[in-house]
């Protein structure tokens, strides 16, 4: 049904902007067969895990991908190109209804072309730091200024390998943050396959360590596995429980919640903020909860945290899916409120799927804690231990 779908909207695009393009007819005819190709890269791009060579089967995935990146633009600039010539061209001549089709037909090519090219070049050079400054009530001076370092959605898999992991811890590191969240889709393929790519993560550092969350595509690649694999690197995963830091005398909670949708694949796992944060200490200067999707947030309101780092929306990646992820999540990007609760969501410092970012730009972002003043408003820039488990939650405490 896919392929016939996909089969159909090329023939759309072919249909509906070729014939009228102002080129002779064997310039359309190449362009025929390079809708033809993006077809086929992406109808093989769909079976590229059957290939028996690693190298083979990635080639072809991410012919497919970037295929489907630039069929994506053509598709819905064609449809809304459509959609303005049928509410302008009854008042007007056939001459200027002509002129008017070959001009809108060369701009849906040109306009998908120049998206494609800048969103690939956004997409593969390494994510910008982002510094947002995350005013709290009641905060105590001896967390003024702590520091967050957030990455998320790196998605290592067909196209994100190990010199792009190399690249954000380097970065990461730079900022000399007190302590690093990873909110989850960190991988998209299983651990045989990926554990070398992800094997850079080792040497993140920070004051006090790595603490990472799941997100829904670690359930699609083997999350138990990957739990042990992370542990193994030196991450701290928090499955629906907490820690409790303490810093300059001062306790700080950081909790973690399995992916909103965990338990659709291990009922066991379903996420809860209140359980994660059971048995922390009422006199936390600050309660900080990761969880990897923002509707995640009136739960954690509701619990008690004062601040929860999400990802998984990318921003929307590339437009017109940036005005579309409003329909599925709360809120797309950025620092919001939700009740007495900051939400902070991260665009994604990788990508998923087409190698293309057009208009959500990725992000390695550090969150600095600050005091609530009066009129004070957050600010964004943009720059350059031993533990006790409980079967269902609670506190990982020394």
């Amino acid at each position: 049904m896919l392929i016939a779908i996909l089969g159909l909207l090329h023939a759309y695009v072919g249909w509906r902007i070729l014939p009228d393009l102002p080129i002779d007819p064997a310039a359309r005819i190449a362009g025929a067969l390079l809708l033809a190709v993006s077809f086929a890269s992406m109808v093989l791009g769909l079976h590229a895990r059957s290939l028996r060579r690693r190298s083979w089967s990635d080639r072809v995935a991410a012919a497919g991908l970037f295929a489907a990146g630039l069929f994506s633009s053509l598709c819905v600039l064609t449809l809304m190109r459509d959609l303005v010539l049928l509410a302008v061209i009854f008042p007007l001549s056939a001459r200027t209804v002509h002129l008017l089709e070959a001009i809108s037909s060369s701009a849906v090519v040109g306009l998908a072309l120049l998206a494609t090219a800048v969103g690939f070049v956004n997409a593969r050079r390494r994510a910008r730091v982002v510094t947002v400054d995350v005013p709290l009530g009641g905060l105590p001076p001896a967390l003024h200024g702590f520091t967050i370092a957030q990455v998320s959605d790196v998605h290592v898999g067909r196209t994100i390998k190990r010199k792009y992991v190399e690249a954000i811890v380097t970065a990461v590191n730079r900022l000399g943050a007190d302590l690093i969240a990873v909110t989850g889709d960190l991988v998209d393929g299983p651990v045989a396959e990926l554990a070398a790519h992800t094997a850079p993560l080792a040497a993140l550092r920070s004051r006090y360590g790595t603490f990472f969350v799941t997100g829904n595509h670690e359930y699609y690649s083997g999350e138990a596995a990957w739990r042990v694999e992370l542990e193994r690197l030196g991450l701290t995963v928090l499955m629906n429980e907490h820690v409790v830091l303490r810093h300059r005398g001062v306790a700080l909670v950081v909790a973690g919640v399995t992916d909103y949708s965990a338990h659709q694949f291990d009922p066991t796992q379903r996420s809860d903020p209140q359980v994660a944060l059971r048995g922390a200490p009422p006199d936390a200067g600050a309660r900080i909860l990761l969880a990897h999707q923002p509707r995640t947030a009136p739960a954690a309101s509701r619990a008690g945290f004062d601040l929860q780092l999400s990802g998984h929306t990318h921003g929307g990646q590339f437009w017109p899916w940036t005005l579309l992820v409003r329909l599925q999540q709360p809120f797309t990007s950025g620092l919001h409120k939700v009740g007495h609760l900051w939400v902070y969501i991260s665009r994604g410092t990788g990508y998923w799927g087409p190698p293309k970012r057009f208009g959500a730009p990725s992000e390695i972002t550090l969150l600095r804690l600050v005091p609530l003043a009066a009129g004070t408003q957050p600010s964004r820039a943009h720059p350059g231990s031993a533990r006790v488990l409980t079967a269902v939650g609670g506190s990982r405490s020394p």
